[in-house]
């Protein structure tokens, strides 16, 4: 495969990925298409690539929390004391939306976040008119209301941005929060406490 394959198949994964929504019908769809660890795309062996790279190793040690995530690697590490009990694969920012550098807290947890920014505009009838929207960047329907995305296991480090469960194709993908495999999120949600430091580098 040539470099220009190789890019246009890169472009095309996120570009069928692309969107606002970071926990949708993606995540249960076997038709689902993941950028594969060579580059190409796969719908065989689902979340393979999160699953590989990501694992908790922290319950019987001890130490206060801190978590490092590395936005060139789309890692998350997590420590106790000085030592790495958990890695996981994430997605981060887009390009135009990146996550913000910089060293924050856990400022929030709520286990069952919606999004106020990031959804689809509903009718009436339940039914969607524009999908996957920013609300402040898509004018609403006459008609419609906004029904915001779902972000289980939402940890915000500045506002509007969090660890929370997403789809992770393998790139930066998000507008700006960092997507977690459910069972990792879980995991972070329930021994995380609020103001663990978290730093965001490249």
């Amino acid at each position: 495969m040539n470099s220009f394959q190789k890019f246009f198949l890169l472009f095309l994964g996120v570009s069928l990925f692309s969107s606002c929504a970071s926990y949708d019908h993606r995540l249960n769809d076997p038709s689902t298409r993941y950028l594969g660890l060579n580059g190409s795309l796969t719908s065989q062996e689902r979340g393979t690539f999160a699953d590989r790279i990501s694992y908790w190793d922290g319950d019987a040690i001890s130490g206060a929390p801190s978590i490092t995530i590395d936005l060139s690697e789309q890692r998350l590490y997590y420590y106790k004391g000085n030592k790495l009990v958990a890695v996981s694969a994430v997605s981060t920012g887009a390009e135009g939306r990146e996550t913000r550098t910089g060293h924050y807290k856990i400022s929030k947890k709520d286990l069952h976040h919606v999004s106020s920014e990031c959804g689809d505009y509903v009718n009436r009838q339940g039914e969607i008119v524009v999908k996957n929207v920013v609300v402040r960047e898509v004018s609403m329907p006459a008609g419609a209301h906004f029904v915001g995305s779902p972000m289980p296991y939402y940890m915000m480090i500045y506002p509007g941005v969090g660890m929370h469960t997403g789809f992770l194709p393998g790139v930066p993908d998000s507008h700006g929060c960092i997507r977690l495999p459910d069972r990792m999120a879980k995991t972070f949600f329930e021994v995380t406490p609020i103001g663990t430091p978290v730093t965001v580098q490249r």
